[in-house]
C-alpha cells in the first residue's frame, strides 16, 4: 500500500461487532446457547445417554427423561416463515406459544446445520461451511449436498456424530427418508450412526417412524419438500402454503399416535427470504467483484471469496473486501475471513477447516443475492427462495415439542 500522503487511506477493515450487525440488521450465532445443534445432544441426555455437552443443552431446552424420541426435521421451515403462515398449520400453531426458536448457524443452510445438528460441534468443527466449498486438495468446488467433488465423507467432517453415540450405548437409532439419501455422503458426514428406512411419502415416513418408536428408540425424520417449494415458488406462494397444510396434517397425526414416554420435537435448518431480483449481482459480469478473485464458493446469500495464495494475499483479500464493500454496498456485510472467525460466526475452527473459509466472507443483506454464472447453473441463479445469511428470517428456526 502506498504511503504517499496525497493517496487516500483505505477504510479500515475489524472484526464486526455485535452493534455492527445489528445495525445491519443481522444476527450472530448463538452456538453457545439456544442452538439447533443442541437438539440431538439433549435428546441423547433425555433418553440416558451421556454426549458432550448433552445435560446442559438439554437443561436449555428443558426436555424430560423419556424412553423414546422422534426428532423431525423440516427443511426450509424458519420460525419467522411459520409464524407468518400459520393459518396453514393449525398444529404447528398450536404448539409455537410454548416454545421459544433456536439459532442456525452460519451459513445458514442445509449442509451447514445438518452438520452441526447431527454432531452438536459448529461448522468451524465439521467443515460444512456452505453449499459449496473449496476443496484444498484439488482447489475446485466441492458440493456439500450432492457431495460432488468432496471426496471422502468421513475425512471431510471427522467429528463423531450423535447417532454414533446413541447407537453405541445400545439405544436403537433409525433415520427415515427418501431412498437416495441412505449412504449418502451428506449423509455419512453428518448423520451416519444407526440404520436407515427408506420412505418416499410423508405419510409413510410418518408410519415408518411410529413403528420403530414401539420400543425404546430414537428416530429421525427429515422432511423436503417445503425447502424445495420455497426454492421454486418462493416461501410467500400459494404453493408453499399447502406445503406447509399437508406437513401440518402429518405432524399432527404423528403426535395423535405416539406411544406413552416418546418426546416429538420438530425442529428445521434455516429460514428463507425471497429475493429481489433487481438487487442481484452476478461476479462473472461485475469486473469489480470478479478482480483478484480465484474462486466463490458458498451459497448466493453467503459467500466464501477465494484469492490466490502467495506471501501477498492478506493485502490481496483487502483489496478484494474493499471493492466488494463498494460495489454492493448496503446490500451485503463483507469481512475478511479472518475477522468471521474471529468473531466466531463459524465457532471454534480446526485447523483442517480453516482453508474451507473464504479469504473473504460475504453476508447478504435485505433480499440481496450474488451470483456466479461461471459455476452456477441458470435454474441455481434463477430460484426464488433462498437462504444462507445471517438475516434473522434466515437464522431462526422453531423448537416444537409434543410429550406422550
Amino acid at each position: 500500500m502506498s504511503t504517499d500522503p496525497l493517496t487516500p487511506a483505505r477504510p479500515a477493515l475489524a472484526p464486526p461487532t455485535s452493534g455492527e450487525l445489528a445495525a445491519a440488521g443481522l444476527v450472530a450465532p448463538d452456538y453457545a446457547g439456544s442452538h439447533l445443534g443442541g437438539v440431538l445432544p439433549a435428546v441423547a441426555d433425555a433418553l440416558g445417554v451421556p454426549v458432550p455437552g448433552g445435560a446442559a443443552a438439554r437443561a436449555r431446552l428443558g426436555l424430560p427423561r423419556q424412553q423414546r424420541a422422534c426428532v423431525v426435521l423440516v427443511d426450509g421451515l424458519g420460525q419467522h416463515n411459520l409464524t407468518e403462515r400459520a393459518g396453514h398449520a393449525p398444529f404447528l400453531r398450536s404448539l409455537l406459544g410454548a416454545s421459544a426458536p433456536l439459532s442456525a448457524g452460519y451459513p445458514s443452510t442445509t449442509a451447514a446445520s445438518l452438520g452441526s445438528f447431527g454432531t452438536g460441534a459448529a461448522p468451524g468443527r465439521t467443515g460444512m461451511v456452505g453449499y459449496t466449498a473449496r476443496n484444498p486438495r484439488t482447489g475446485a468446488l466441492a458440493n456439500l449436498v450432492s457431495w460432488d467433488g468432496a471426496g471422502p465423507a468421513r475425512e471431510w467432517q471427522r467429528e463423531t456424530t450423535v447417532f454414533e453415540s446413541v447407537a453405541a450405548a445400545g439405544v436403537p437409532v433409525t433415520s427415515v427418508g427418501p431412498a437416495r439419501f441412505a449412504g449418502s455422503g451428506l449423509t455419512e458426514a453428518a448423520l451416519r450412526g444407526g440404520d436407515y428406512r427408506a420412505a418416499e411419502a410423508l405419510a409413510d415416513r410418518v408410519d415408518v417412524a411410529l413403528f420403530e418408536l414401539m420400543g425404546p428408540a430414537l428416530v429421525y425424520l427429515y422432511w423436503g419438500d417445503v425447502d424445495k417449494v420455497g426454492h421454486h415458488h418462493g416461501w410467500g406462494s400459494r404453493q408453499w402454503g399447502d406445503a406447509l397444510s399437508a406437513l401440518d396434517r402429518e405432524l399432527g397425526r404423528l403426535a395423535r399416535s405416539l406411544p406413552t414416554g416418546t418426546t416429538l420435537i420438530v425442529t428445521a435448518d434455516h429460514g428463507m427470504v425471497d429475493v429481489d431480483r433487481s438487487r442481484r449481482w452476478d461476479v462473472a459480469r461485475t469486473p469489480a467483484l470478479a478482480e483478484g478473485v480465484q474462486l466463490v464458493a458458498g451459497e448466493p446469500r453467503a459467500l466464501h471469496v477465494h484469492v490466490a495464495p502467495g506471501p501477498d494475499a492478506r493485502e490481496r483479500a483487502e483489496g478484494v473486501a474493499l471493492r466488494w464493500r463498494e460495489t454492493l454496498g448496503d446490500a451485503a456485510f463483507v469481512v475478511l475471513g479472518d475477522h468471521a472467525v474471529e468473531a466466531g460466526w463459524f465457532g471454534p475452527v480446526a485447523e483442517h477447516v480453516r482453508p474451507l473459509i473464504g479469504d473473504v466472507v460475504v453476508a447478504m443483506r435485505g433480499r440481496a443475492t450474488v451470483v456466479d454464472s461461471r459455476t452456477q447453473s441458470q435454474g441455481s441463479m434463477d430460484l426464488v427462495g433462498v437462504h444462507g445469511s445471517l438475516t434473522p428470517i434466515e437464522m431462526s428456526v422453531p423448537f416444537l415439542t409434543v410429550h406422550a
